[in-house]
């Protein structure tokens, strides 16, 4: 593969198109200064305005959330895994159904598998615009975004209308429902007691690896963040591995499945047959199944990097054996 048809398969930090009015509360008080970016996959967008950068499928999805200081994600639910690495700032995680249950934070490079089933949302609680980075499972990544009914009611006093279909409808811009399209019900109490409410204690030892003590267990050879054999033990549809300049690959080899290079620190020279690329922290690098390629550090310094590997399984809720 040629580098122009590589360059095709890399979006760089600096070309991230963000997109404001992607779900429900990008009109309510405290969230509404948030950016989603759609990186790999058509994601979760509820907005026809979302840009999606590569739509390859991959078996999953990559995206992104920006925001300032004290903006903060609503609380919200996944059918399939959601996994974050923060990419920059110091970022507090909640859950929940009134985000009470449990809350952890996680700083630059720390991972966080959060449990499927379970209403979840974020904050950036640093001085500095910060970024975190999504990992979604399966390529429809669970059919959307389940809502605490709370989101949408506030989401409505501030002129924001979710379909059942869905889709956002304005009514500051004039937008109504169209005819014969409801609006997405409230989950009722019974619906809502399905929905686990673990306390942090049994959260963060299975779901959280902090970027230095990976940085230790990625010695000589990759450390395996997510999966079967993982730190945190899962099979969610794809692996998670953490390199760093110890245990960068040397030797260029391929996956059976699609692949994604995302640098946390330092910068990466990917090689393969017919070219090479280097990326930066916040890049994103999908590399095609079965393309032998070298990953390594091209510079001095702290260097690490996240790579998801699709494995073919299905896309489904947190396994833990």
């Amino acid at each position: 593969m040629n580098a122009t048809e590589m360059e095709s398969r890399i979006v760089r930090y600096g070309d991230l198109k963000p997109c404001r009015t992607a779900f429900i509360d990008a009109h309510t008080p405290g969230s509404n200064q948030k950016e989603n970016f759609t990186i790999i996959g058509g994601g979760v967008s509820e907005s026809p305005d979302q840009h999606v950068h590569i739509s390859i499928p991959h078996g999953f999805n990559i995206g992104a959330a920006g925001q300032p200081p004290k903006c903060r994600n609503s609380l919200h639910s996944h059918r399939t895994a959601e996994v974050f690495f923060v990419l920059s700032g110091r970022w507090r995680f909640f859950w929940g159904r009134w985000g009470t249950a449990g809350e952890v934070i996680c700083e630059k490079g720390d991972i966080f598998n959060i449990p499927t089933g379970i209403f979840r949302g974020f904050e950036n609680i640093g001085d500095d615009y910060g970024m975190i980075m999504a990992i979604l499972g399966g390529d429809d990544a669970g059919g959307g975004v389940i809502w605490a009914p709370q989101v949408i009611e506030d989401a409505r006093d501030h002129g924001l209308v979710l379909s059942q279909k869905g889709r956002l409808y304005d009514t500051k811009k004039g937008e109504s429902l169209p005819e014969g399209v409801r609006p997405m019900p409230l989950l009722s109490a019974d619906e809502l007691r399905a929905f686990p409410e673990p306390a942090a204690a049994e959260v963060i030892p299975n779901h959280v690896a902090r970027y230095w003590d990976l940085h230790a267990l990625a010695g000589k050879a990759p450390a395996k963040v997510i999966g079967e054999a993982g730190k945190l033990r899962d099979r969610p549809g794809f692996e998670v591995d953490f390199l760093t300049r110890g245990s960068a690959q040397t030797t260029p080899a391929a996956a059976p499945f699609p692949t994604v290079l995302m640098p946390v620190t330092g910068h990466w020279r990917v090689t393969w047959d017919g070219g090479s690329a280097t990326l930066a922290p916040g890049d994103t690098m999908s590399v095609p199944e079965n393309l032998a390629y070298g990953c390594v550090p091209s510079m001095t310094g702290d260097a690490a990097l996240y790579r998801v590997v699709a494995t073919g399984d299905k896309a489904g809720p947190t396994w833990r054996g």
